[in-house]
């Protein structure tokens, strides 16, 4: 039984005086629909589920009038022995992007307030692919649900799964903080740990047979399996013209990623490709939440969305599990021993890309045509940090240029990751790269103070 992130959020939702309905989105196979099951079994009387690709039949029961009584009805006729208890109900409404009758009647579920709902969908199928222009719109109820994105499980979930406990990971967490080495008991272990990570990812049925085998041979054909389906979705989904292309893309981010410059080029997918021809391949990929695209950043400033080159960027994928899938039979057992060599570097970025995305921020990168990279730049403690992910330790031709003129670029720290424990040397913070996870900035507890409007007379 695998502990998800996402049941605290459902715990707080449940308890929230004033709830809308709850949409989770996320890839495919990422656990949405066990979780919400789970959660729901533990905390209400009654439970209500409906898969609406399983179960086609139950969209008839959100057609015509979609007021709650009617609906409930209909459902009580579909499904013998339902019980509709007022606060201590909840009702699940699996794969809703197939029923937009359902959509629509989140609404009419709020307004009631007499039942807890609970709706999950693909990204692809919320954002509407696969459906006819007409399905596309006036589905949504704005401002009646409240919608959260479920990635896979990220790496402190994954170290939950391996049975490490609080402890120890409140532990790495203090010896970040604190800017102090790890133990050395405890930094082998996550070390391990994370090399197991790299090769497993997060997907939750490949962490449960990774957990249940310790195979990796069956990790990796659990891994190609999903695979195979979301390239069946690029299929189902997409529209004639992008099926192909779509699938070029996908495929190309080993060899993308494997470039010194790792910018994305349409060129490396076929011989002569343009940007026209894959603009919306790309977009269909990360809707699908399979990628993540890193932009290239214009200054070295906060807001670095602001400052982002939409045309510039680095594509990575979601999960660290499905990039070392996609590369050479035996690469799992490589990654173990350590005979990478040079595409090390690009795992280790995919790597830090997945720690980035799970804790959902987005990615930026910054290049020059001089020749000068930093890896990832990010919000941290209210100021524009550098992430440089190395295999040793020492700094790197563009970080100390950066650093070394404060003046042009306005970076006083950087944080470089890579395989030691923690230290500092000047503007440097090093950190072994399990502590990737860790990197996040949180709003400031900012108290607005009040005017004072007698000035105004």
């Amino acid at each position: 039984m695998l502990r998800r992130k996402i049941e605290s959020i459902l715990a707080e939702w449940k308890k929230s005086e004033h709830k809308k309905p709850i949409v989770i989105k996320g890839i495919r196979q990422c656990g949405k629909t066990y979780i919400v099951q789970k959660f729901a079994k533990e905390n209400y009387e009654s439970v209500i589920y409906m898969n609406f690709i399983l179960e086609p039949d139950k969209k008839s029961a959100f057609t015509g009038n979609i007021d709650v009584d009617t609906i409930l009805l209909n459902l009580s006729a579909l499904i013998p022995g339902s019980r509709f208890i007022s606060g201590k109900t909840c009702i699940i409404l699996d794969e809703i992007q197939e029923c937009r009758e359902a959509r629509t009647a989140l609404k009419s579920f709020q307004i009631d307030g007499r039942f807890d709902v609970i709706a999950t969908g693909s990204l692809l199928g919320v954002k509407g692919y696969g459906k006819k222009a007409e399905d596309r719109q006036d589905s949504v109820p704005v401002g009646y649900e409240t919608v959260v994105e479920m990635y896979p499980l990220d790496f402190e979930e994954f170290l939950w799964a391996n049975g490490i406990n609080d402890k120890v990971i409140d532990t790495v967490k203090s010896c970040f903080e604190k800017e102090t080495t790890v133990p050395e008991g405890i930094h082998k272990v996550m070390m391990e740990l994370l090399y197991r990570y790299v090769i497993v990812g997060g997907l939750p049925e490949v962490v449960n047979k990774f957990l249940e085998t310790r195979n990796i041979e069956l990790t990796y054909q659990t891994q190609r399996n999903l695979i195979s389906e979301y390239e069946e979705d690029m299929i189902k989904y997409a529209d004639d013209v992008d099926k192909v292309r779509i699938r070029e893309c996908f495929e190309s981010i080993p060899k993308q990623l494997s470039k010194e410059n790792k910018k994305f080029q349409y060129s490396a997918i076929r011989k002569g490709g343009r940007a026209s021809q894959y603009t919306s391949s790309i977009q269909w990929l990360e809707d699908a939440g399979l990628v993540k695209r890193c932009y290239n950043t214009q200054i070295t400033e906060l807001p670095l969305e602001g400052n982002s080159m939409k045309e510039c960027f680095k594509l990575y994928t979601a999960d660290i599990g499905i990039l070392v899938a996609m590369l050479d039979y035996g690469t799992q057992a490589d990654i173990l021993k350590g005979n990478l060599l040079g595409y090390k570097g690009a795992i280790f970025e995919n790597l830090m890309a997945d720690f980035l995305c799970k804790s959902g921020q987005k990615l930026y990168y910054f290049h020059k045509d001089s020749g000068l990279e930093l890896d990832f730049l990010v919000r941290y403690k209210g100021e524009c940090v550098v992430l440089e992910v190395k295999a040793k330790s020492g700094k790197t031709k563009s970080l100390r240029t950066v650093l070394k003129n404060k003046n042009v670029y306005h970076i006083n720290n950087a944080i470089k990751l890579g395989n030691y424990n923690v230290g500092r040397e000047e503007e440097v913070l090093t950190i072994p790269l399990y502590m990737g996870f860790l990197i996040k900035d949180s709003m400031a507890d900012v108290i607005v103070p009040d005017i004072d409007l007698s000035l105004l007379t």
